[in-house]
């Protein structure tokens, strides 16, 4: 079968000066995943290797890039998750860690755990001989000025005011030539959130979901909301029940409006390689790479298609 790999960098409103450097970030990730793909390597690898290329881009809001909490400090969080087997590996609120989906999958392998958090992940990172680095060098200037401006915290994405000042996620779903998916799920939160405080992103079900039997998912959005309806199993449950990606993708997230007023998007791949890209943001960049080319976006209900080049 045909490889596919999605990627994301965030469901929001992009503002005008990121469009572009968003749409290239994502596009630069998704190639990067399709050429671990492309050479026999598995999707665990590929959504990885496209997760860690966001988090080295400061354009996104993962590793360099991420954003400041209320007490002017970085808290990462990330998953990542093996369709094959169901084994996850998690990490929160972990510190000086410029590649958390990497420190994530290390949980995953080396422990009997799946989820660590905040001092205890970090000590685990030294203990199997994770680099760590300086935490200025994974704030932007950019960041640091729009903390100065912006101390007190804001809703952002789920009421959709102030989302120019809003930054997200990251994510990456992929099947591989065996048909086994997998998924991975990074962000450094909302700016200004309380020190301590997880979303959805490193959350089983919630941030990403992964499963052979009907696909992989990861989402973006408010974390909270997200959180509430469990999203990523809640697009699988849809899928579970005989409808497409699209569809499901479409329900689950009208469903978070519905229900808990949230606004968000998800990329979805299945098995048989379908994939979807979908949001009520009022943007999301996205990019995908299937027999057919390379596929990319970030408006709603848009998408361009070029020749890929790896």
């Amino acid at each position: 079968m045909s490889a596919v790999i999605v990627v994301h960098g965030g469901a929001r409103a992009v503002p005008d000066e990121l469009a572009k450097a968003s749409v290239d970030g994502v596009k630069v990730a998704a190639r990067d995943g399709f050429a671990v793909l492309k050479r026999g390597g598995s999707a665990l690898d590929a959504v990885e290797a496209a997760v860690r290329t966001m988090e080295d881009n400061s354009v996104f809001n993962a590793g360099h890039g991420a954003v400041l909490n209320a007490d002017g400090e970085v808290e990462l969080d990330a998953i990542i998750m093996d369709g094959r087997t169901l084994s996850s590996g998690a990490v929160s609120s972990v510190e000086n860690i410029a590649n958390p989906v990497s420190l994530a999958r290390a949980v995953m392998e080396k422990t009997d755990h799946v989820i660590l958090t905040s001092r205890g992940a970090n000590q685990f990172a030294e203990s199997i001989g994770v680099s760590t680095v300086p935490t200025d060098s994974l704030v932007t200037e950019f960041e640091r000025k729009e903390w100065e401006k912006c101390k007190t915290f804001v809703t952002g994405v789920k009421e959709e005011i102030n989302t120019q000042w809003a930054h997200d996620t990251v994510g990456a779903v992929a099947v591989d030539c065996v048909g086994n998916v997998a998924c991975a799920t990074s962000t450094g939160g909302i700016r200004n959130k309380m020190a301590g405080r997880v979303g959805d992103a490193p959350i089983i079900g919630c941030g990403g979901f992964a499963d052979n039997f009907s696909g992989a998912v990861s989402c973006t959005g408010h974390g909270e909301s997200i959180l509430k309806v469990t999203l990523a199993r809640l697009i699988l449950f849809h899928v579970e029940q005989g409808k497409s990606v699209a569809e499901s993708s479409q329900l689950a997230l009208q469903y978070m409006v519905d229900r808990v007023h949230g606004a968000g998007g998800c990329i979805v791949v299945s098995p048989s390689g379908q994939w979807t890209a979908t949001f009520t943001t009022k943007r999301m960049a996205w990019a995908a790479v299937d027999r057919d080319g390379l596929w990319y976006g970030l408006e709603p209900n848009e998408r361009f298609n070029e020749q890929l080049t790896v």
